[in-house]
């Protein structure tokens, strides 16, 4: 028994961590304690219990006081289990974060004692002292929220909800917060769910982070502009949950948005004789562009009425016989079913009476921005115009403009251009991608001239056939196009150069419906796929021979073959396919590219399953291949004479395979 009463001690003095014993009266004292508290603190246990009573309540930090003694009168109340936060002033005058907690006992007498442990928090305050530091200091919204089908919110930083500008509740009004915090895609604009919700399904698969841009809903009904990252990881309770880190970019976006609208409208003018905003968000239209019109320059840029200001003009000027058609496309476009999937531009012919009262053929073009804000255009056109316009050398090169957007609105350039220097005026952002630029290298050339063959080399396009475009008028190329990672043939259609010295030039591009035979359907023997690795790498579908367009794309999935089912990575990948380059920005956008053009190859034979692809890994699927490589190193009696001595001749990375089957042979 005295055994287990000296253990009993050791554990009180050493093991429990600051623990010691309050005397509960109106003038709090120390009654035990330990060594583990005093060497927490700094004194001595003579210190404690032979100074004045109250000597505890002087290691309080001043600023704590009141915490401490309404924490003590708490504890009187009754017998119970109480726990605060609070700061202690240790002997060297270093600052102490301590959690107390207390267990509170009646004795006989009627007065109570307090047993109580100490927990050093103050590492852990400092943390979150940091963490709060950096959420006042840095504008970044911080959500967690949870792994479901439809997330839940479980914590929202307050920066994060300025950005939303989620109101303050009051009563018997809607709680926006836990009406967004039930359900996180109510934050997500319908047209970017979809997208939302394939992150999410990455990030919780794959278990690593993506970054990028968003809108998100406000709670007025505005939209933000968030660039930010979602990464997935474990809770303290061991649960799986997203976590998200944000910045408020919308600002930016919006400047980098009226600078290209700015530069889009510029182009416009030279073509159209008015422009009109329609914003469907505000249900507003205003004029941008009036080109000095009576009826429209006085009300330049301010907002009106969407479908008021509209009919008014329709109905002054609309001839009687087109009033129906005219106002069937507005109302198409009002009821958002104008625009469709796939579909040019929607566009309209209308007679009209002019600003002089001349009764004129018009037509008119909606150009989409973004999900709210189009752009109405409009020209009066001769009635007698030719429709071959393109090829009319005669016709002025503004005509030729006209024309060319009126007609091919899938891309727009133009170009100040010499015999051998070439300065970009403007282009959308499809066409910078054409020339193998991004806006970011495309707008300082705006201010510069560039060699015309320099311009053309970072295309995929030899200058010879670009040459060929600016002779002839019109040529088709294979263009990649990064925004939707496929690749696609256009035709690009140039107007006429006006003769002597500098002239603009534009080149038109619009998408040309690919008619090469593409083998989706068929039957399973027709869709076997066979791959040739002995002597000269090929592969079958059925009994028919994939064309490879791209000899890199055919060498990627050769590799891919060569490691029989084995993930490789990019890294890997370019060091085979460009083996005198070293990995760089440069070559993983041009392997990228490649690895696109495999898997658009595969989809157009309808075997697109036999790759797949991890976090930027890929593999060959071996199941669901027939090789002549698999098939001989099964090592079946019926494929042992399959090898001959050659392998992959046609790379030669492939020796090293090659010399291991040929010990094998040999063997």
């Amino acid at each position: 028994m005295e055994n287990r009463l000296n253990d009993m001690e050791i554990i009180l003095n050493q093991n429990i961590s600051g623990f010691h014993q309050y005397i509960l009266t109106d003038s709090v004292r120390i009654g035990f304690v330990s060594q583990n508290l005093c060497h927490m603190l700094g004194f001595t246990e003579d210190e404690f219990l032979n100074r004045e009573a109250d000597f505890y309540m002087t290691l309080i930090h001043p600023a704590d006081g009141k915490i401490f003694s309404e924490f003590m009168r708490d504890l009187i109340l009754k017998e119970q289990t109480l726990a605060a936060e609070y700061r202690l002033i240790k002997k060297d005058g270093t600052i102490l974060y301590v959690n107390d907690t207390t267990i509170s006992r009646k004795l006989s007498d009627g007065s109570f004692v307090g047993y109580s442990v100490l927990t050093d928090i103050t590492k852990i305050k400092n943390e979150n002292n940091n963490l709060q530091f950096l959420n006042e200091t840095i504008p970044c919204g911080f959500l967690k929220y949870t792994c479901e089908k439809h997330p839940k919110i479980t914590y929202i930083n307050r920066q994060m909800m300025e950005f939303l500008r989620f109101p303050n509740a009051r009563e018997g009004e809607l709680d926006y917060l836990e009406l967004f915090k039930d359900n996180i895609f109510l934050m997500v604009p319908m047209e970017e769910r979809r997208k939302f919700a394939l992150y999410l399904n990455r990030v919780r698969l794959a278990g690593t982070p993506v970054a990028g841009e968003m809108e998100l809903l406000r709670c007025d009904g505005t939209r933000a502009h968030i660039f930010g990252w979602v990464t997935k990881c474990v809770n303290e309770q061991g649960v799986e949950e997203f976590q998200s880190v944000c910045m408020d970019v919308t600002e930016r976006h919006q400047a980098r948005k009226a600078n290209e609208t700015k530069r889009y409208l510029k182009a416009l003018s030279d073509v159209y004789e008015k422009i009109f905003e329609y914003d469907l968000g505000t249900n507003t239209v205003k004029c941008l562009y009036s080109n000095n019109s009576p009826m429209f320059r006085w009300v330049e840029n301010i907002p009106m009425q969407m479908e008021d200001a509209t009919e008014k003009w329709i109905a002054g000027t609309v001839v009687e016989e087109d009033l129906l058609k005219v106002r069937s496309f507005f109302k198409d476009f009002y009821q958002k079913n104008l625009y469709q999937p796939g579909n040019r531009p929607p566009q309209i012919t209308y007679k009209a009476q002019a600003s002089n009262g001349e009764i004129k053929t018009y037509s008119g073009i909606f150009l989409k921005i973004d999900h709210s804000v189009s752009l109405y255009c409009n020209r009066s056109i001769a009635n007698t115009e030719d429709t071959d316009i393109l090829r009319n050398e005669n016709i002025s090169l503004k005509e030729n403009m006209q024309e060319l957007l009126m007609r091919f609105t899938d891309g727009a350039a133009a170009f100040e251009m010499t015999d051998k220097y070439v300065t970009p005026l403007y282009a959308s952002d499809n066409v910078c991608g054409f020339f193998g630029f991004t806006k970011e290298e495309w707008i300082p050339m705006m201010k510069k001239s560039t060699p015309i063959k320099e311009f053309v080399s970072h295309s995929e396009t030899a200058y010879e056939e670009f040459a060929k475009l600016l002779q002839n008028g019109e040529a088709e190329f294979t263009y990649f196009d990064f925004t939707t990672e496929t690749e696609r043939r256009i035709k690009a259609i140039c107007s006429q150069k006006t003769p002597g010295g500098p002239s603009p030039r534009y080149v038109m591009l619009y998408n040309v419906e690919d008619t090469k035979e593409k083998s989706e359907g068929g039957t399973e023997k027709e869709r076997i796929v066979s791959i040739r690795t002995f002597g000269y790498f090929d592969v079958f579908v059925g009994e028919k021979p994939i064309a490879f367009r791209n000899k890199k794309s055919k060498e990627l999935f050769a590799l891919l073959v060569d490691r029989r089912g084995g993930y490789i990575s990019s890294e890997e990948a370019i060091s085979f396919l460009w083996e005198d380059e070293p990995v760089s920005p440069v070559t993983l956008a041009r392997y990228r590219k490649v690895a696109l053009r495999l898997k658009n190859i595969l989809e157009e034979y309808g075997i697109s399953d036999v790759v797949e692809s991890v976090d930027g890994k890929r593999r060959i699927v071996t199941e669901k291949v027939q090789c002549d490589l698999y098939d001989y190193l099964s090592g079946k009696e019926e494929y042992a004479q399959l090898f001959k001595g050659s392998y992959l001749t046609n790379y030669s990375w492939g020796e090293n395979t090659l010399a291991e089957l040929t010990g094998d042979m040999l063997y």
